[in-house]
């Protein structure tokens, strides 16, 4: 298997790539990685951290980055950055799946444009598993931002390749997927929310009903779909809620003489819960949607991260996630059909196919 990496996307330069890939290469003995980036850079990068070019360890040069403050239209003044030449490695073929970090607009732009959708799919969306009280069923929320605009077509879409996410790599069997609502009642939310919640429950998915906010870190499902407006708002606001839990769980373990006793003792337990509260835990988040494996990882992440993200890319080629996503839209697309057909209805009209109008 070859996996690509974009060893420009990082806020601290290429080291925490080279970091992570180093790491990833000393547990994995099959897999080769292809980072992608300025070639000077990177090898000064690769020799401080002690390693070289081998068979399993390639690089291939971009000339350009896309910053951070960069839009997705300057993809086109920038055909020759690492994030262009990172799709370019999975679209032709010399790479099985590739991890894009920093810039989501610019990576999520580039991977729609260069890799295209998959049959039946509008829309692709970011998955990200959210911790919650079960540390052995996390909580996959889609979408985090990949879409702002979205359609009930696209809200199922996102619950039927989440739901194929949460099985095939996290390993839970029928997953819960849930609608993420004001309210659990079928009748809340605006026009779209309650056409969504007709067609997931038509659809090929183990659909719950409506979800509240709550319900993502409680373990009431283990699948909550929204737009990616409000997605990303909760994965921001987490994120800062569980950095400032910790701030706050450390000034009280070192406020007096005993509080660091009682935090020697509880060391081992505090490094638990600090874990289970990492986003690194998971990795990258898949892209789900598009003809490709394609994981978006945090422009800070460090080496675990990094490394944590390749081992889930590895995993989703491995399982065949989009061969599933496929046939599960595919068996949805057919189901709609027949029941138009057997109603006397125009057979090529679908969940999916309407959101072409527009």
């Amino acid at each position: 298997m070859r996996i690509a990496i974009d060893a420009m996307g990082n806020d601290n330069g290429p080291t925490p790539i080279v970091q992570g890939v180093k790491q990833f290469l000393e547990e994995d003995h099959d897999t080769t990685v292809v980072m992608v980036g300025d070639r000077d850079r990177v090898t000064q990068a690769m020799i401080e951290e002690g390693i070289g070019l081998s068979k399993r360890l390639e690089l291939v040069h971009a000339s350009q980055v896309m910053e951070m403050e960069d839009k997705v239209a300057d993809l086109r003044e920038k055909r020759d950055s690492s994030i262009m030449r990172l799709v370019a490695e999975l679209k032709e073929g010399r790479a099985d799946a590739m991890v894009a970090l920093g810039n989501t607009a610019a990576a999520v732009g580039a991977a729609t444009i260069g890799l295209k959708l998959l049959p039946g799919v509008r829309r692709p969306g970011i998955a990200i598993a959210m911790p919650t009280r079960n540390p052995k069923r996390p909580c996959v929320v889609i979408d985090m931002g990949a879409n702002t605009a979205t359609k009930p077509s696209h809200l199922v879409n996102y619950g039927i390749m989440a739901s194929i996410y949460s099985n095939r790599v996290l390993g839970l069997s029928q997953p819960r997927v849930g609608l993420l609502n004001v309210g659990e009642e079928r009748s809340k939310g605006n026009v779209e929310l309650r056409e969504a919640y007709e067609l997931l429950e038509q659809a090929p998915v183990n659909f719950i009903g409506n979800v509240e906010g709550g319900d993502i870190f409680s373990g009431e499902c283990d699948v909550v779909v929204c737009d990616g407006l409000i997605g990303n708002v909760v994965l921001k606001a987490s994120e800062t809620l569980a950095s400032t839990m910790s701030g706050w769980i450390k000034d009280a373990m070192l406020a007096t003489w005993y509080t660091k006793i009682a935090a020697f003792i509880l060391q081992g337990q505090m490094q638990k819960v600090k874990k289970r509260l990492d986003y690194a835990a998971y990795g990258g988040a898949p892209l789900l949607g598009v003809n490709g494996v394609c994981l978006i990882g945090h422009g800070r992440s460090k080496a675990p991260a990094v490394a944590s993200a390749l081992r889930t890319a590895r995993e989703s080629v491995t399982v065949q996630v989009n061969k599933r996503i496929r046939e599960h839209i595919e068996r949805m697309r057919n189901s709609v059909r027949l029941k138009a057909a057997a109603e006397g209805g125009d057979d090529a009209s679908t969940p999916t196919d309407r959101s072409d109008t527009t």
